[in-house]
């Protein structure tokens, strides 16, 4: 179905909301005018728009198979990839050193929700190697960098990340794969990885796999983790792809949703591969991976919300049904128009986060430890809420359809599919709270105060203009101090049980702050959306400041049999 790219709408969020203008005055990023940043938005859309939106119903219906050991892609997927590669998309943020573009995070942050939103399974290929790049850049060797970044920037090859195993899950240091040194500055990888993104594919000239293992006589856990660089075509002297490696695709998941996205069982025999890093040191490597991909998961989801809400807006203006007056439209109704509207509300809320959490790593990078502190504390939440709403946004985008909505040919189940995995990989949901109320409150609350002070005093700043959607504002700015306040009386662990509800209550604040932004900056239809988040969807933060403060034992009290029918 047609995709839009809200290219409008990164443009005012960017100028009027976030405050973009603050990374255009920095050295690394002053070519960044608004003309500039016009042109990739507009340029990235474009490409959305016209090639990848088309492919997402195509890798739905024929999805991407295993044939004698090699993977065969969904059609039209070699033609969308060679679009993204050819256009620099994939080596957006990788520095120009090695090819790359050197975009602030927050314009790359755009680009890969454009993607997300226009063919989801088809942009997990080019974020996994994003993050892959990363992770080199920061970690491997001059040698490793000079024969494998320019290769992975180009898009000539692609990146994966190997972590999860059968027996190990979230537990990455229950890990069992071994890398034995063979004498000759490589290692040997043996063992077998599961869940993994875009394992191989049909139009890339190599697959350059990232693999945790453990070293011999390493220690248990996480601190005996090293990370290595696993070609599928071992580089000949030249750095072409030469010999064939000792690992395979065992096989793909049958999967709920994202079906052109080869997800696969690995399996390495012996397999030849090179050090990433000091020994034992995987899993700061790992986290450089995991925390670009953790944004990036969280702003593909709001991509999903965004394609999610363009489909059910234009069926709701097509529908008549009832006698709701004006067109006859379903838009009339009033229980649909409020659907339509928490889906838009939602969508721009969580835009804004994602958006905010890329601009506080962008600063951060400019040796701001402010900016650094707050990009820790929202990564988290970016990630966690939006994929919330990437799911519940799509989920109401079925509800708008009505019946139709669950069947399969309208597409609007596709989203849900889709959306649904966002929630789990990277760090699942639960993972992010439990970080954003355990590591990243090892602060005091330092970084969350910041923030909520920051709030309370444009919330503050905005009663002369717009005083009935700043008074909430800053009354939830200060509830939610309170429960700051309240999680950090409380040991790390007895903090668990509430991690969720204090993420959402958090998010809720941070959506109706960037609403309240958008009302002061814009008019008409940004005014009256932020009215409708500020007075319908931020109460629910008091639900959610209860469920924290109802302690640890209205869970921890129930047992299995509690749980049993």
């Amino acid at each position: 179905m047609p995709f839009n790219a809200p290219v409008e709408d990164f443009r005012f969020i960017l100028e009027r909301v976030i405050g973009f203008s603050d990374i255009a005055a920095t050295v690394r990023h002053a070519e960044m005018t608004p003309d500039v940043t016009d042109a990739i938005l507009t340029e990235g859309g474009r490409m959305c728009d016209g090639v990848l939106a088309p492919l997402n119903r195509a890798g739905d219906l024929q999805p991407a198979r295993l044939e004698n050991g090699v993977v065969r892609t969904s059609p039209g997927y070699a033609e969308g990839y060679r679009a993204i590669a050819e256009g620099g998309w994939v080596g957006m943020a990788a520095t120009p050193e090695h090819g790359g573009m050197g975009l602030p995070m927050t314009l790359v942050t755009c680009i890969n929700e454009m993607m997300g939103g226009a063919c989801l399974a088809l942009q997990l290929n080019p974020l996994m190697t994003q993050a892959e790049i990363e992770a080199l850049e920061r970690h491997a060797s001059p040698d490793l960098q000079k024969l494998y970044l320019p290769k992975l920037i180009s898009g000539e090859w692609c990146g994966t990340m190997n972590l999860t195993e059968p027996q190990a899950g979230s537990d990455v240091g229950a890990l069992k794969t071994k890398a034995e040194p063979d004498g000759e500055g490589t290692y040997r990888i043996t063992g077998q990885k599961i869940y993994i993104t875009w394992a191989d594919n049909d139009f890339s000239d190599n697959v350059v796999h990232m693999v945790l293992a453990r070293l011999p006589g390493a220690a248990e856990g996480t601190k005996g983790i090293s990370l290595f660089l696993v070609p599928k075509l071992i580089p000949d002297a030249e750095g072409k792809p030469g010999q064939a490696n000792s690992l395979r695709v065992v096989s793909l998941e049958h999967k709920l949703g994202i079906h052109g996205s080869p997800t696969a069982v690995m399996e390495y025999d012996g397999a030849t591969g090179w050090l990433v890093g000091e020994p034992h040191g995987g899993m700061a490597a790992m986290f450089t991976m995991m925390n670009n991909a953790r944004l990036g998961v969280g702003s593909q989801a709001v991509g999903v919300a965004e394609a999610a809400t363009q489909a059910a807006l234009a069926y709701a203006q097509e529908r008549r049904q009832g006698r709701a007056g004006g067109s006859g439209a379903i838009v009339e109704h009033a229980d649909v128009r409020a659907m339509l509207a928490r889906m838009r509300a939602e969508t721009f809320a969580a835009r804004a986060i994602t958006l905010a959490c890329a601009k506080a790593i962008d600063l951060g990078r400019e040796g701001d430890g402010a900016a650094r502190a707050r990009a820790a504390l929202l990564t988290p939440i970016a990630k966690a809420f939006g994929t919330e709403t990437g799911i519940n946004v799509a989920d109401l985008g079925i509800q708008v359809h009505g019946g139709m909505g669950y069947i399969e040919e309208t597409g609007a189940a596709q989203f849900l599919r889709d959306a649904r995995i966002t929630a789990i990989y990277e760090g699942t949901n639960g993972i992010q709270a439990m970080d954003l109320v355990g590591r990243k409150m090892m602060d005091g609350g330092a970084a969350a105060y910041a923030l909520i002070d920051e709030i309370e005093a444009d919330a503050k700043a905005a009663r002369d203009g717009v005083a009935e959607l700043a008074e909430p504002v800053w009354q939830a700015a200060e509830a939610m101090r309170e429960a700051t306040e309240w999680l950090l009386e409380h040991e790390t662990a007895d903090r668990f049980a509430g991690a969720m509800p204090y993420l959402r209550a958090f998010a809720r604040l941070l959506g109706a702050y960037y609403h309240l932004r958008a009302a002061q900056a814009g008019v008409g239809r940004r005014r009256r959306l932020a009215a409708f988040y500020i007075r319908r969807m931020l109460p629910e933060q008091a639900a959610h400041i209860a469920a924290l403060r109802a302690g640890p034992e209205s869970v921890m009290a129930l047992d299995a049999g509690d749980l049993s029918v």
